[in-house]
């Protein structure tokens, strides 16, 4: 179970860069027509259901490459797109030929009609609206069609604009009434107190008009920013995504943000950044990182200026890339960089920051006690299946759940919730190592290449960290490692899962791989790295979880029930399929699980809190489906006052409170000592547990699992006796 295993993919890929790239030189002075190459070849001879390159190829390319450069339909005129479809279908053939005739003819067009479009929202904004007039604006962009004249693009813009300025006027107005509130009650109780001017409609519109165009302002100061690589990762996405919906390129920026997400570490001063109009905002300060521990960064402060140690003069960053200015702010643990500041008073000041390891919390697995009826038992949550690539030894997810488990266990919790909602994935070997923890030993997952024999990764630790009652919590977004675990611990009757109807369904393995390795004597910078699809997952009863994901034992509505969110509803997604199944024996237990889940499923069926998750769930699905929105002011509000009549009934959702009581374990009180933000996010936590119907009914499911576990183990005795 300790990972003795490598990734088997892993080194064949290092064994097929050293062997068989060396036979093939990839050496294009030019940066692009090299990454083209690099990853043809790459997913011709590495994915897992490589594509052929042809007419069809490139029609579908060409489709979605325009919808993602312009979704909107608010750049391109219907004469461009007819000039482009020359390359409709000769895409194939320029990829195959390395030509880049097609992305510097869209590319360029594009930066013109962006740069078109800034003069024409900003002339537009410059004219009050008239919400008086009746006229509709329509939000099913995929039924656009591109425009044939400057008239008609001044109108597509006039009604997208308007649309936004709409709501920022009724935004307005609500705020008004708030304020004539607000100084209605101050004035009862205060005569002398003087009220607030109000505006007139005029300057509501007028504010309005303003937001809007800072908005919009915002979104281009970032599209301004973008260099031409950058649009260029767009165009390679838009080829290796035919592929499936997991294969994907990562510029350079990319692959690092990917490598620390997946580890949750990196080396900084910890602190997040967004750029603004006017500068690079920290907007929030990571507890227990260098920024945190220095106490004189603060949240609103804008950086102007950055000074490394070694360096006489500071860098100004004013006007700068966000990626880049962030290369400068980052840097090797144990350094020291200067930033000059304009503090959130003011006032410039100049402050020094050691960087450090920097360790994004929100990533990594936090447990509590949950006390029911005298009762404890035990919650862990897993937001990622996270792991150190470098090094599996060092922090990763298998380990910290262990940890997590004796802890609880130290505490004498009589139940287990896995919490994987939301979880995404992550590393299939740490997902195999957390599976083992619950089990004795024997296969967890089986995986399958194409041409190849599957193989079966198994659980070889005969020790077993958790032998009691385990429910583990799942939703339509707990994906691919999610699904390994909950389809094992399914499989082997060692859980009862709990959650919608079915997981996301990606039941895909995929790997990333540094496209630089397959360069010799590189002048053309980094080359990024690729992320694609090399090998599909089993269930070991032999099914995919591909599309079909893992279905609940007990199925319970949420806000996503009736919402296309799963691998089944994106676009080229592989098949699903079945293998045979693995040699393996079911738990053996004293557990009855199938009274457990016939009880749950009645206390579902009638629990009042998820029949209105239910018909909240249905009400989201009517909201996000409308199409057609008035402009006129009178109506535009009654349509929002019919959907705060309606939203309304569902704010008893917000007020639901369980009978479950969580604390931290005592490891973390001691740290709450000296972290009051480490204390606040878990209080904040813990009240969003104790509003949780999803939770109140795993610990219940827990409760009758014990209590099972002694009816059943008593009646199995008195039989042997």
């Amino acid at each position: 179970m300790r990972g003795n295993y490598k990734f088997l993919l892993l080194a064949l890929l290092i064994a097929f860069a050293s062997c068989s790239f060396t036979s093939k030189k990839f050496e294009d002075p030019d940066k692009d027509k090299l990454l083209i190459q690099l990853i043809t070849y790459l997913l011709d001879q590495g994915h897992f259901d490589p594509k052929d390159i042809n007419d069809d190829f490139s029609s579908n390319v060409f489709e979605s490459y325009l919808d993602n450069i312009d979704p909107f339909k608010r750049y391109f005129y219907a004469s461009d797109i007819k000039e482009f479809e020359a390359y409709k279908n000769k895409i194939d053939d320029e990829i195959l030929a390395y030509d880049l005739s097609f992305f510097n003819l869209t590319h360029n067009r594009l930066l013109q009609r962006i740069a078109e479009s800034k003069v024409i929202y900003t002339k537009i904004l410059e004219k009050p609206f008239d919400f008086s007039v009746d006229e509709d604006y329509s939000a099913d962009y995929e039924k656009l069609t591109y425009v044939n004249s400057k008239k008609e693009m001044n109108e597509r813009w006039r009604l997208q604009l308007k649309f936004s300025t709409i709501a920022n006027y009724d935004d307005g107005i609500a705020q008004l009434d708030l304020d004539s509130k607000a100084s209605t009650d101050s004035e009862e109780k205060s005569v002398n107190k003087k009220a607030k001017v109000k505006k007139s409609n005029k300057e509501l519109e007028s504010d309005a008009r303003e937001a809007t165009k800072k908005s919009l302002d915002e979104l281009y100061d970032y599209i301004e920013d973008r260099r031409r690589e950058d649009w260029f990762s767009v165009y390679i996405n838009a080829i290796v995504e035919e592929f499936d919906p997991h294969t994907f390129y990562f510029a350079p920026e990319d692959k690092e943000r990917f490598d620390r997400d997946i580890s949750g570490k990196f080396e900084g001063i910890g602190a997040r950044l967004q750029k603004k109009v006017d500068g690079i905002m920290v907007n929030e300060i990571i507890s227990g990182g260098p920024a945190w521990r220095a106490n004189e960064l603060e949240v609103g402060d804008q950086i102007l200026k950055v000074k490394q140690e070694d360096e006489e003069e500071a860098l100004n960053v004013v006007g700068m890339r966000l990626d880049d200015a962030i290369k400068f702010i980052k840097g090797p643990k144990g350094t020291v960089v200067t930033l000059t500041l304009k503090k959130v008073d003011g006032t410039i000041q100049d402050i020094s920051i050691k960087r450090d390891i920097v360790e994004l919390e929100e990533t990594y697995a936090k447990s509590s006690i949950v006390e029911k009826d005298g009762k404890k038992f035990g919650l862990i949550n897993l937001p990622k299946f996270y792991i150190n690539f470098e090094d599996y030894n060092k922090r990763n997810a298998a380990s910290d759940i262990k940890q997590e488990i004796i802890r609880l266990k130290q505490e004498g919790v009589e139940g287990l919730v896995m919490d994987l909602r939301n979880n995404g994935g992550g590393s299939l070997q740490t997902v195999v190592d957390i599976a083992g923890l619950f089990i004795e030993e024997g296969p967890v997952v089986q995986v399958r290449e194409t041409g190849s024999a599957k193989e079966v990764l198994r659980d070889k630790d005969k020790s077993i960290v958790w032998d009691g009652p385990l429910v583990i919590l799942v939703n339509e977004l707990s994906a691919s490692a999610s699904e390994i675990l909950a389809a094992a611990m399914q499989d082997y009757k060692r859980g009862i899962i709990i959650g919608s109807k079915q997981t996301y369904g990606k039941g895909t393995v995929q790997t990333v791989f540094d496209l630089n390795r397959m360069v010799r004597n590189n002048t053309n910078g980094d080359m990024g790295a690729l992320k694609f699809t090399t090998q599909k997952f089993y269930r070991i009863n032999g099914g995919s979880t591909q599309l079909e994901g893992v279905k609940s034992d007990v199925v319970v509505p949420d806000r996503y029930s009736y919402i296309d969110i799963g691998e089944k509803d994106q676009d080229n997604p592989l098949p699903w399929d079945k293998i045979d199944a693995a040699d393996y024996k079911e738990w053996q237990n004293y557990f009855d699980y199938e009274a457990t889940i016939n009880k749950s499923k009645a206390r579902m069926a009638a629990n009042e809190q998820l029949k209105l998750i239910d018909a909240n769930a249905q009400w989201v699905k009517k909201i996000r489906d409308r199409e057609t929105y008035s402009l006129n002011y009178e109506e535009y509000k009654k349509e929002m006052q019919i959907n705060e009549e309606e939203a309304k009934r569902f704010s008893k959702l917000s007020e639901y409170k369980t009978d479950l009581t969580f604390n931290s374990l005592p490891y973390e009180l001691k740290l709450m000592d000296k972290d009051t933000i480490l204390k606040e996010k878990r209080d904040r936590w813990h009240l969003s547990l104790a509003k949780d119907v999803y939770v109140e009914e795993a610990i219940n499911v827990l409760h009758d699992l014990k209590v099972s576990y002694g009816i059943k183990s008593t009646m199995i005795n008195s039989v042997q006796d």
